[in-house]
């Protein structure tokens, strides 16, 4: 399954997954939740995640190095400070967190799968893969970044 690493962009998983959602959405009994907490909820997530996203992207472009998970070879910097220091991938983590907000807001059970699935082809198909090149290009600087901070939380 090497063939798929790289080969969808995050943001078309994220898209993808999103809409699967939508239209899964109805194959369940709804959870029970006053919309105008489940409008809070979602909300706070959806929030959190955008925050989550361009904190890291601002730590990159501070750093001057690539944003682009498919250019990684040019990547410049191990950036490790500001958000990276509580996550190694807060914009995959921010995506995640929006698509947990819309399965909120569309406040059925199946729904809650898109970002499990998410995170899933994510960590396999993309931050493995990412991994592998960010430890091949800054060795030990890497490997000590690795013990110290965790992948997803």
């Amino acid at each position: 399954m090497r063939w798929l690493e790289h080969r969808i962009p995050p943001p078309l998983v994220f898209v993808l997954i999103g809409v699967a959602m939508w239209f899964v959405r109805g194959t369940t009994v709804r959870i029970p939740m006053a919309v105008p907490a489940r409008g809070i909820v979602a909300a706070v997530l959806v929030f959190a995640g955008i925050a989550l996203g361009l904190a890291g992207a601002a730590a990159f472009r501070r750093a001057h190095t690539t944003i682009d998970p498919h250019r990684l070879e040019a990547a410049s910097t191990l950036v490790a400070d500001g958000i990276y220091r509580v996550t190694r991938n807060p914009m995959y983590l921010g995506l995640a967190a929006i698509l947990l907000g819309w399965a909120v807001c569309l406040a059925a059970p199946v729904a809650f799968g898109g970002p499990l699935l998410f995170a899933l082809y994510i960590t396999r198909f993309q931050i493995v893969p990412e991994e592998r090149t960010l430890a091949a290009k800054f060795g030990p600087a890497y490997a000590a970044y690795r013990q110290r901070v965790r992948r997803w939380l």
